[in-house]
C-alpha cells in the first residue's frame, strides 16, 4: 500500500472557499480509480507565513496505481485548483506502508 500525501498551506483570504472546493476535489481524485480512499486532516501548527495547513492522504494499492495517476491524471487534477493560484502552497510526498499496527 502507498500513500500519496499532499500538504497544502492555504491563505486565510480563500480558506472557506478552498475548504468547500477540496471536499469536492478529493472524491474526483478517488474517481480516477487510482486510489482506494483518502483522508483530509488539518495540520496543527502555527505557520510563520500564516494561513491554514492541511494534509490530504490518498491510499493506493500498488506502485503502478500511483505511477498511472502521475502519468494520466495528476496534471488535470492539479490544474483543477488553478483558480486559487498564488493563494496556496502545496508539496507532495510518497510513502510506502511497511506494516500497519492496530
Amino acid at each position: 500500500m502507498y500513500i500519496y500525501n499532499v500538504t497544502i498551506n492555504v491563505d486565510e483570504s480563500i480558506h472557506k472557499e478552498w475548504l468547500s472546493w477540496i471536499h469536492k476535489h478529493i472524491p474526483e481524485v478517488i474517481a480516477t480509480g487510482r486510489f482506494v480512499s483518502a483522508k483530509l486532516a488539518q495540520v496543527l501548527v502555527d505557520e510563520e507565513m500564516g494561513g491554514v495547513t492541511y494534509s490530504v492522504q490518498y491510499r493506493a494499492k500498488t506502485r503502478k496505481d500511483l505511477d498511472d495517476y502521475y502519468q494520466f491524471d495528476a496534471e488535470r487534477m492539479q490544474n483543477s485548483g488553478k483558480h486559487f493560484h498564488g493563494k496556496f502552497v502545496a508539496f507532495r510526498t510518497e510513502l510506502k506502508i511497511i506494516k500497519e499496527f492496530v
